[in-house]
């Protein structure tokens, strides 16, 4: 009897675990929760990060930042462009996975994920043109250049947005890493499968360890921790509901975090304005604009005495 012939076999189930510095560890609290579809049949066990997953990931997040940040914008770009030929490779078993995450037929699933491929490489191409949109030479009375320049912030944490478990984790993460931050992410509590499968291609896609962390859990349980740790330099609240955000930026404020506000309308929804054109009501699919680009930057400002050229005085 050959391989074909034979069907009384027992099916190999995929074992889901985080994704912190490049490394694929199961929590350290050994702890694991269902995470079922949409009609509530089980999917899998997800691994429940602890506060100790959170501080080791942020260990991990600021150890490859020097790194990261220290890289050439052309290599990031080219890097996030290969996470992008990952994912297109991988598409059927992220096609199935995002049915099975949001309750979305295969079609509708399949137009999510080439919106989040496409993210991907829209967000590469971006990686070396956002510092001429932001930075410049600033005009100055007197004889010096006045230059600014952009500069990563550091280590960002992410709350992803609950709902839409792929093309909202990739357009709140794409942006952070694409201008030089490494990241600390949250996933979708109910939905985290996308996320964790995302570690693999991220593992697989010349992404240094560490750039990128993945937990999956209780959000307010990790997002906590992350809020009020000191080695964190700002932190996305696009995931966190009202009262959770309200919380998590009080605990920001003690090292002066940047925050990121999430848009909120009513529940559970996203709003749209001038300034954070990305959803209306969950539509992740919308123009990103360069809002979450410029988010997480720093302007460093330098100044230089031009010097005289001969008597005259005439500068140059």
């Amino acid at each position: 009897m050959n391989a074909a012939e034979h069907t009384d076999r027992l099916s190999v189930f995929k074992t889901y675990k985080l994704y912190v510095g490049g490394k694929f560890p199961r929590s350290e609290s050994g702890r694991v929760y269902e995470v079922t579809d949409s009609k509530g049949k089980w999917l899998a066990n997800a691994p429940q990060s602890s506060r100790k997953d959170a501080r080791d990931a942020v260990v991990a997040a600021r150890k490859a930042f020097g790194g990261w940040s220290g890289a050439t914008a052309y290599n990031r770009g080219q890097i996030l462009y290969r996470i992008a030929e990952m994912l297109e490779g991988r598409r059927g078993q992220f096609v199935r996975e995002v049915a099975d995450a949001e309750g979305l037929s295969k079609s509708k699933a399949a137009a999510v994920v080439d919106a989040a491929v496409d993210r991907w490489v829209w967000y590469a191409g971006w990686t070396d043109k956002i510092g001429q949109i932001v930075g410049g030479a600033n005009p100055v009375a007197g004889p010096f250049f006045n230059l600014s320049t952009p500069e990563p912030t550091g280590v960002v944490a992410v709350v992803a947005p609950q709902e839409s478990s792929f093309l909202g984790l990739v357009s709140v993460v794409a942006p952070v890493i694409a201008t030089g931050n490494t990241a600390v992410v949250i996933a979708s509590a109910d939905a985290p499968l996308p996320a964790l499968s995302l570690g693999e291609v991220l593992a697989t896609s010349d992404l240094p360890g560490g750039v990128v962390n993945i937990l999956s859990g209780r959000t307010a349980e990790l997002a906590a921790p992350l809020a009020a740790h000191q080695d964190v330099n700002a932190i996305d609240l696009t995931g966190a509901d009202a009262e959770l955000a309200k919380e998590l930026e009080i605990a920001a404020a003690d090292n002066l975090k940047r925050v990121l506000r999430p848009s909120v309308s009513r529940p559970g929804k996203e709003t749209q304005d001038a300034a954070h054109p990305q959803a209306v009501d969950g539509d992740w699919s919308a123009d990103p604009g360069t809002h979450r680009l410029t988010a997480f930057l720093e302007t460093k400002t330098v100044w230089h005495p031009t010097g005289a050229l001969g008597v005259s005085g005439s500068s140059y």
